[in-house]
């Protein structure tokens, strides 16, 4: 299974695509960034900018197109600080849903924090000690403490990089006495939680998040040299970001974005950044940090992986979603499983054996196969009319990958696999085009009989043999048990399908062996008596006038005769 995970960021949008291994871990196939900066202006409550949500819309647009060429099973979103707080967030989620096709969920703080500490833990092997993750955003930092995928403590808190760059930072190099008003902010405000995370004691730090890496690789390599491509598990010395603090604090933009290895469209913010990170690291009393490329979209991605295990498991397994969808409506329904394959090889056997009669195609074969699995999901609601049921929960059971028409064709051919036939005058069935109808007809009239050959649902019927002749139709059963109800439901149902097919259907068991005198008796009894000539004659004549209008021999939308 493939998966899209979407993260909508207060300084930048980020998606990764990852296949899901057999072992439920993950591999990174695609990935993709956009500095939006979607909280500039719009944090504390304002709303965000038309500027900044037109350029996050048009870099998700990029990501949905990016993320459908991977063909991708399923596309995750969440939205965190800056759209958590804008007054128009909710507003901008319906417009993401509405322009791009994305679902994105709206995250809370400690929420966002649960997520981050689960894909730094999988990142970095903290071998059951006790890790601090720290995550610095462009609206919040994240804190999280834990020995495993679940932190004990996670606490988000409104001291972004933008956030404090916008409130602290007025003169560029930055002033002592904002840099002073800046740290005794940040002090006051991460004094709960980290005095919460100090009392319970950790090992090791780990970084997480552009502002993080990004500092962590110039404080780790100091002569701006030989830096190692892989940053995950890279562990830089506290003393270093305080170096890195103070040379970037002394700098003017342009001096800071000529420093080897910055990204200068990171320039504005490494300021803030570096004190924020500097002052958390000193406040915890942490000598060393262990940086980790894997943040929130990670999270997401092995959030979604825990939870649905089940789920990837069918997708893999039935990577045609039309399938998939089918076979979830009917594990939803606790539709009965031995039953339900018997109907569907009885009636994929009856159609592709009778098709040189009925005319009918790999479409209309493959909608027979699909009804077949769902044509008792109505038994969950009741046996009683299960077959009404059936249409109705078919019809709205949420079958992705079909067009309209192609799912009422199907809901219909559950619907009328017992009991009464399609009629005109039933407002469903009477709205369908000429061939649609017909389709329903030959679909439910096989599906009648094979019903009838698992009558017992003891799936005593091993193979069927269909012989065409001029005049019948023999269905000759190969026992896997006693077929005495099967031979006779099947005989009963057959009508509808002999009026379609203009031949007489009888049923019998093949004998492929000398019978022992029980079983012949029993195929003599189940047999049906050879018709007359004018039942014969009668539906000879049915049959090739009902031929005469198939989908392959008449123009199309041409209605077919009614079943009498």
């Amino acid at each position: 299974m493939r998966i899209a995970a979407i993260d909508i960021g207060t300084n930048s949008v980020h998606m990764i695509v990852v296949q899901v291994r057999d072992d439920h871990s993950f591999e990174v196939v695609d990935r993709e960034k956009e500095m939006v900066r979607l909280g500039a202006g719009g944090l504390g409550g304002r709303a965000l900018t038309e500027a900044t949500r037109r350029s996050a819309l048009l870099a998700l647009a990029r990501f949905k197109r990016l993320a459908d060429s991977h063909h991708v099973d399923e596309v995750i979103g969440c939205a965190t600080s800056a759209v958590r707080e804008a007054e128009n967030g909710r507003e901008f989620l319906a417009e993401i849903q509405h322009r791009t096709g994305i679902q994105t969920r709206m995250i809370s703080g400690s929420e966002e924090a649960r997520l981050i500490h689960r894909a730094a833990v999988y990142g970095v092997d903290v071998a059951g000690s006790a890790a601090v993750v720290v995550d610095i955003g462009g609206g919040s930092v994240e804190l999280t403490l834990g020995r495993a995928s679940r932190p004990q403590i996670a606490e988000s808190l409104k001291l972004g990089v933008i956030r404090l760059t916008e409130r602290f930072v007025r003169s560029d190099p930055i002033s002592d006495r904002d840099e002073r008003r800046m740290v005794r902010h940040i002090m006051a405000e991460l004094a709960p939680a980290v005095t919460k995370i100090r009392e319970q004691g950790f090992d090791r730090v780990i970084g997480t998040s552009g502002t993080i890496l990004s500092l962590g690789a110039l404080a780790a390599d100091a002569a701006r040299e030989d830096r190692p491509d892989e940053l995950r598990n890279l562990r830089v010395p506290v003393k270093q970001v305080r170096r890195l603090r103070k040379e970037l604090t002394a700098l003017d933009l342009p001096g800071r974005i000529a420093i080897p290895g910055l990204d200068p469209r990171r320039a504005d913010l490494a300021v803030a950044g570096s004190i924020l990170l500097s002052t958390i690291l000193r406040l915890l009393g942490a000598r060393e940090l262990t940086l980790c490329d894997l943040a929130l979209r990670e999270g997401l991605a092995l959030d979604y992986i825990d939870r649905n295990r089940a789920h990837i498991a069918r997708v893999d397994q039935f990577p045609d979603i039309r399938r998939r969808s089918v076979v979830e409506l009917a594990d939803r329904c606790r539709a009965e499983e031995p039953h339900t394959e018997q109907v569907v090889r009885m009636a994929l056997a009856l159609f592709d054996q009778t098709a040189a009669l009925h005319g009918l195609g790999a479409r209309e074969r493959e909608w027979l196969e699909y009804a077949a699995m769902l044509h008792d999901v109505g038994v969950h609601i009741s046996y009683p009319r299960h077959h009404r049921h059936s249409y109705y929960l078919i019809r709205n059971g949420d079958l992705r990958g079909f067009e309209p028409g192609e799912v009422e064709v199907m809901a219909l051919a559950a619907r009328y696999h017992r009991r009464g036939l399609p009629k005109r005058s039933h407002g469903e069935f009477g709205g369908l085009p000429g061939d649609k109808r017909r389709t329903v007809r030959v679909l439910a009239a096989i599906l009648r009989v094979a019903e009838g050959l698992d009558r017992s649902h003891a799936q005593s019927v091993g193979s069927i043999e269909v012989v065409a002749g001029q005049q019948d139709c023999v269905i000759r059963v190969t026992p896997a048990g006693d077929t005495e109800l099967e031979l006779w439901a099947a005989q009963r149902n057959a009508g509808p399908l002999e009026k379609l097919l203009g031949r007489v259907i009888r049923c019998e068991l093949a004998i492929t062996a000398p019978a022992r005198p029980a079983l012949a008796a029993r195929a003599a009894l189940t047999s049906s008596p050879a018709p007359d000539g004018r039942r014969r004659a009668d539906l000879q004549s049915r049959g090739n006038r009902l031929r005469s209008t198939t989908p392959a021999a008449r123009p199309s939308g041409t209605a077919s005769g009614e079943w009498p």
